[in-house]
Formats: structure tokens, C-alpha cells, sequence
């Protein structure tokens, strides 16, 4: 039975580190989304609100607003500055002339500014602070992004291939041979397991040099995390490949189940300000419980006790995909 795991897995192994475009593109896609991401929305100097002020030489560092990261817009119109208010283009419009302003009543950032403006209703207020480097959004974007490869590197590298296998014939003639389906597929998914943890490594080490991500958590910690993640992936694409002999159906279907688990997993974007249905739905999907759980290790210092909600679905989405799919696979 081993010799026979191991022939499977030794010959999947070669056929993919012998596909120099899928090798390529499995190591460039992300590392070119990692740095795209990185100095897209790399931005040390950001302004948090944006002022108008009138006239535009007028001095505008006026009391509370004599801090840093307001960005003060010179203006030459009244007429189209207020323009700009009501259509939140600006947070606040000054008149330093005739002594006042405009904001946008629907505006919680022209209240915010307001409430600076005016102080904080006459009340004493203790002054408290903390300590701490700032997250930057390729930190909190880059477990979406090795999540996300290894999503399709699952769902293409088996369900994709295996469908190709029983279309050009491969499974068929593994069928009169020894080889079961359990030692077969088991073999299918220690060959892509291996190799997604490789591929994603090697993605983190390339670029970790050039954009010294922040790490808080345990390496060793993530690393079985996503070894667990992976198998839960790798899992739902035996379910698609258990039946399917045509690969443009397979490959449709890939496209169908991951690109929306992709957008509504938290893979771009945080979702807590999404609809509450939007938020159930992602609860439902695997990818949502890789991607929280890696930025929790990764940005909160998680260890297993608190991934454990986490770890508890992948293992019973995990069992649930395997047991379909070694039910319902077909040889031919």
C-alpha cells in the first residue's frame, strides 16, 4: 500500500515541478500582487481629513486644527467649495475672513471635525496613550493574498487535474491496477499539500526581504495552520472533480466557487461593515476561516486556544468535502 502511495505521489509531484508555467506563475501571481498592493496603498504621509480653506492665502492653523494629518485645501470659490462639502469632496470649508465654516450635516467626518472645532463640550479630558507601529494594508491585505493561492492552487492542481486525468484516460487504466481510490486520492492530496506550503513559503520569504512584513504570531503556528487550510481546500476540489469528465465544465465551476469566496471571505477587504447576511454567508466558507484565523496568528499573536473556533470548522468542513468526494469518485 505504501509503495503504492508513494509511486502516486512521487509521479504528481514531478508533473507539476516539471509545468514551468504553472511552477511560474503558482510563485510570480502572488509576489507581484503582494508588491502591487504594498506601493498601491503604501502611503506613510496620509491625511485623515481634507479642509478647505478661503481665501486661499489665507493662514489656516488655526487652534485644535494646528495638528498634523489634516490636509488643508486652498480655495478660490466659495460658491464651489460649498459644492465640494455637500458632496463630501471636502470634510470642512473654512472662511478665515468672515470667521466661519461649512460642513455636511450627513458627513460623520465633518461632525468629527466639528466636535474639534468646538472642543469637546468644555469637558476636561485625561490624556491616555499607547505605544505601537502602524499596520500597514499589505500587512493585513498579505494573508489574503497567500490564502487566495492557495485556494486556486488547490482547486486547479486536483479538481482541475483530476478531471483531466479521467478525460484523457489516466484514472481508467489506474483502475486495473492495484491502486484504490482512498490510497490514490490520499496520495493526490499529500502531493498538492506539500507543495502549496512549499509554494507559499517561498512567497512569503521573497518578499518579506523587501517589505519586512509584521509578524507577531509563531511561524510554526501559521505554518499548521495552513497546512490544515489547505487540506480543507484541497478537499472541496475532490468534491468538484469527483464526477466531472469535461475540463472546461471543471474549470467554470473552479472560476464559479472561487472567485465569490474570494470576495466575500475578507480576502480584500475587512467585512465588518458589511450586511449581516453578506457576514453569515462568509461563516459558511472555508477561505473565511483561513484568512481570519492566518491575520489573527499573524497580526493579534493567536495562538491555538483562540483559533480554535476557527480550527474546529476546517476540520468538519474538511471531513465533510473527503467523504464526499472518495464517495462519489468515479474512475471513468
Amino acid at each position: 500500500m505504501l509503495r503504492r502511495f508513494w509511486a502516486i505521489f512521487v509521479a504528481r509531484n514531478r508533473e507539476f515541478l516539471r509545468d514551468r508555467q504553472a511552477l511560474g506563475w503558482s510563485l510570480l501571481m502572488p509576489v507581484l500582487l503582494v508588491f502591487g498592493f504594498s506601493y498601491a496603498f503604501n502611503n506613510s504621509d496620509e491625511k485623515l481629513y481634507q479642509i478647505g480653506v478661503y481665501p486661499a492665502d489665507a493662514p489656516h492653523t488655526l487652534g485644535v486644527f494646528a495638528v498634523a494629518h489634516l490636509d488643508f485645501v486652498p480655495v478660490s470659490s466659495l460658491e464651489t467649495a460649498t459644492t465640494k462639502v455637500a458632496r463630501h469632496q471636502l470634510d470642512m470649508l473654512l472662511d478665515v475672513t468672515n470667521k466661519r465654516y461649512w460642513i455636511n450635516e450627513q458627513s460623520a467626518r465633518g461632525s468629527i471635525l466639528e466636535h474639534l472645532l468646538h472642543g469637546s463640550d468644555g469637558t476636561a479630558l485625561r490624556r491616555e496613550s499607547v505605544n505601537g507601529q502602524e499596520i500597514r494594508y499589505v500587512d493585513w491585505v498579505l494573508p489574503g493574498i497567500l490564502a487566495m493561492n492557495m485556494t486556486f492552487s488547490a482547486l486547479f492542481g486536483v479538481g482541475y487535474v483530476l478531471v483531466r486525468y479521467r478525460k484523457n484516460g489516466v484514472l481508467k487504466r489506474l483502475q486495473a491496477t492495484p491502486l484504490g481510490v482512498f490510497e490514490f486520492l490520499v496520495a493526490q492530496i499529500a502531493s498538492r499539500l506539500w507543495l502549496i506550503l512549499l509554494m507559499g513559503s517561498l512567497v512569503y520569504a521573497g518578499t518579506y526581504g523587501f517589505l519586512q512584513f509584521k509578524m507577531y504570531g509563531s511561524y510554526l503556528t501559521l505554518l499548521l495552520f495552513f497546512a490544515l487550510g489547505s487540506v480543507s481546500m484541497i478537499s472541496l476540489g475532490l468534491v468538484l472533480a469527483a464526477r466531472l469528465r469535461n475540463e472546461e465544465l471543471a474549470s467554470g465551476l473552479v472560476d464559479l466557487i472561487g472567485w465569490p469566496m474570494i470576495f466575500l471571505s475578507g480576502v480584500w477587504f475587512s467585512l465588518d461593515n458589511a450586511h449581516p447576511v453578506l457576514q453569515n454567508i462568509a461563516q459558511f466558507l472555508p477561505l473565511t476561516h483561513v484568512v481570519e484565523g492566518a491575520r489573527a496568528i499573524m497580526l493579534d499573536n493567536a495562538g491555538v486556544v483562540e483559533l480554535l473556533p476557527h480550527i474546529a470548522v476546517l476540520i468538519a468542513m474538511s471531513l465533510v468535502f473527503l467523504i464526499i468526494g472518495i464517495l462519489n469518485f468515479l474512475w471513468e
